[in-house]
């Protein structure tokens, strides 16, 4: 067998033929040629016979390694004019468009990175972290569907934070498919109006040149301008087709998202987490006890303050979570009094809400003996988390009424950081935004050999 028909056969490329195969001392250069004779553009369908010109140079694409040894796939192209995107080199079926390596070795990169950590991938790959991230995104642009934001009816919108400076991703998820969906830069009422932007693009109509127009004409348009404020304000309070569908929307207490589904899917019952709910209660007991323990250092006795400080995590924790140490802890601190006991007591009167097994009548008539103990609790942060809890009241019933809860999401937000974590040499959102539709999105991602018996 000759050497160019083992190497075709090895390689299996689509769309080519191997004219010639050359060996380096630390690479192999195999040398293809297209089959078709049709040129086409790499950013379309678009499709000639015409020929623009030829390449004065080979294009080289990176293949998987064979053995120790490099194998790089070299081909001299022709140039097309596409009517849309200009004069660009011929597009070929085996490598993505602006890709310098081939479909198999992205497929082999994009498996590897939501796999394994960054270290171990740049050093099996032999390419640097930005170059995986370049290719991520070319990944991701060409499996995440398109359609994957048609037919959503129960999501989750939460944020989390990617770099240091405060930046943050927001991550919409689907609650029936129990995946991420999309995801943009940004947190708040923006990132919510260009998710709900997306999910019903305005109609694209091309730019018409208008005629002059005439005496009745003119007359009507007159009519016509008088009448468009009214118009207008109708337009405000139009609903997307696909937001119209929403029945569900989980969700932190931040006033952004909120805002903005009210805006764009006003039919959508909002959901407040518990999750939150207790966050904020337990961030509330950490201030009196930060408070308490400011209050003993400024009287002079370092002792008890240095013995109250190691009770953080006494108070803190669930009591079924806590160690025989720290549960004597507690029960010192509650009988010596005062209102750190008060406070963890109210504490785990917002847990108890959350309480599985009980009716929806059951939870908002605990909601309001909360509400009126937090009143008079003489606690500022306590006081502030009963207003909050009254404000999102509604929230907080249909999250129980309808079963519905950030549970999911937050566990996804866990696996989210931990991808992120990984992604920390990338230097834009889009990569690691792709890393994060790969990894937990509707996307199967599937190796070469797979690929082939498939």
């Amino acid at each position: 067998m000759r050497v160019s028909t083992a190497f075709s056969r090895l390689l299996c490329l689509p769309g080519v033929w191997v004219r010639s195969v050359s060996f380096q001392p630390d690479r192999v250069v195999v040398t293809v040629a297209l089959r078709a004779r049709l040129l086409r553009c790499p950013k379309c369908s678009y499709c000639t016979r015409h020929r623009e010109s030829r390449q004065h140079h080979d294009s080289v694409w990176r293949h998987l390694d064979l053995g120790r040894w490099r194998l790089e796939v070299h081909a001299r192209l022709r140039r097309v004019r596409c009517p849309e995107h200009g004069v660009l080199v011929e597009g070929v079926p085996f490598a993505r468009d602006g890709a310098r390596f081939t479909r198999d070795f992205e497929d082999l990169v994009a498996w590897l990175a939501t796999k394994t950590d960054k270290t171990a991938t740049c050093r099996l790959t032999r390419i640097d972290w930005q170059t995986i991230g370049r290719i991520i995104e070319r990944v991701g642009q060409e499996l995440i569907d398109g359609d994957r934001l048609a037919g959503l009816f129960d999501i989750s919108i939460d944020e989390v934070a990617w770099r240091k400076g405060h930046r943050y991703l927001t991550i919409i998820g689907d609650h029936r498919r129990r995946c991420v969906v999309w995801g943009c830069e940004g947190k708040g009422k923006a990132a919510a109006d260009e998710f709900f932007a997306q999910l019903d693009p305005e109609p694209h109509h091309p730019p018409q040149t208008p005629e002059p127009p005439g005496p009745a004409r003119a007359a009507q348009i007159a009519a016509e301008q008088t009448t468009e404020p009214e118009e207008e304000e109708e337009e405000e309070h139009q609903v997307g087709e696909r937001a119209c569908k929403l029945a569900a929307v989980s969700m932190d207490m931040g006033e952004g998202y909120a805002k903005s589904v009210r805006e764009h899917a006003p039919q959508a019952t909002i959901c407040i987490d518990n999750f939150h709910v207790v966050q904020l209660a337990t961030k509330a007991l950490d201030e009196v006890r930060r408070e308490h323990w400011n209050e003993l250092r400024h009287a002079g006795d370092t002792s008890a303050a240095k013995q109250f400080k190691d009770s953080r995590w006494s108070l803190l924790k669930n009591p079924g979570d806590l160690t025989d140490r720290q549960l004597d802890t507690l029960t010192a601190l509650q009988l010596a009094g005062g209102k750190v006991p008060r406070a963890w007591a109210m504490k785990e009167m917002v847990r108890a809400i959350f309480a599985p097994g009980l009716t929806v009548d059951a939870v908002a008539e605990l909601i309001d003996q909360l509400l009126s103990r937090l009143s008079r609790s003489r606690m500022k942060p306590f006081v502030r988390l009963g207003r909050t809890i009254r404000k999102h009241r509604e929230g907080i019933l249909a999250a129980r009424r309808l079963g519905i809860t950030n549970a999911r999401a937050e566990a996804m937000n866990n696996k989210v950081k931990l991808i992120v974590r990984r992604a920390y040499g990338f230097h834009s959102a889009r990569a690691a935004l792709a890393l994060v539709h790969l990894t937990c999105g509707p996307v199967t991602l599937t190796l070469p050999h797979e690929q082939k018996l498939a």
